[in-house]
C-alpha cells in the first residue's frame, strides 16, 4: 500500500469532510489518521489516506480538482519505525512572540523530533493573563531526555513542562 498525504484550506462551509471523504472511498482509499480544524472563517486539515498503487494516482488528480478547496498532497510509502522513544510534553507558559520557534529549536538541537504540535491560547483562570498551552509529540533518544527538558525548561521561568510516554 501506498500512503497519500493530503493537505488542505478553504472557506469553511458545510459539507468538506462529506465531499473528501467520498473522494477518499471512490478511489478506494482508507482514511487512516487526520486533524482537521476551524480557524478563523477557514477550514484547514492533514489527512493521511493508504490506497493500493493503482489506485492513488487518481485519487490524487481527483482531490485537486475539488473547486472551493486548496488542496496539496504527496505520495508516500511506509515509514520505517526508528528506535527512538515517543514522549508527549505538555507546555504551559505566559503567551509571548516567538515561543513556538523558542520551543521547537531547542527540540531541534537537542535531537529531538517534532511529530505532532497542537497549541491554543487561554486566559488563566485567576488572573485573566494570556497563556500558551501546547502538547507536542516528539522523538527522542532516552538517554537525551533529560537535557531536553532542563532546556525547555531554561526557556524561561514560567514554562511548565509535564512529560507522559
Amino acid at each position: 500500500m501506498d500512503h497519500l498525504v493530503i493537505s488542505f484550506v478553504g472557506k469553511d462551509q458545510p459539507g468538506i469532510v462529506d465531499q473528501l471523504s467520498a473522494i477518499i472511498q471512490q478511489h478506494q482509499g482508507n482514511w487512516q489518521n487526520s486533524s482537521l480544524h476551524h480557524l478563523i472563517g477557514t477550514f484547514a486539515g492533514v489527512i493521511e489516506v493508504s490506497a493500493s498503487a493503482n489506485d492513488i494516482q487518481a485519487l490524487d488528480s481527483a482531490l485537486k480538482q475539488l473547486p472551493d478547496l486548496q488542496v496539496q498532497t504527496q505520495i508516500t510509502s511506509t515509514a520505517d519505525s526508528d528506535e527512538q522513544a515517543a514522549i508527549t510534553l505538555e507546555l504551559t507558559a505566559n503567551d509571548r512572540q516567538g515561543i513556538v520557534q523558542d520551543i521547537s529549536s531547542v527540540i531541534h538541537h537537542q535531537g529531538g523530533n517534532l511529530i505532532k504540535l497542537v497549541s491554543k491560547q487561554g486566559a488563566a483562570p485567576h488572573t485573566g493573563q494570556t497563556m500558551f498551552n501546547a502538547k507536542a509529540q516528539i522523538q527522542v533518544n532516552q538517554t537525551q531526555l533529560d537535557e531536553l527538558i532542563c532546556a525547555l525548561e531554561n526557556l524561561a521561568d514560567d514554562l511548565m513542562v509535564d512529560i507522559s510516554q
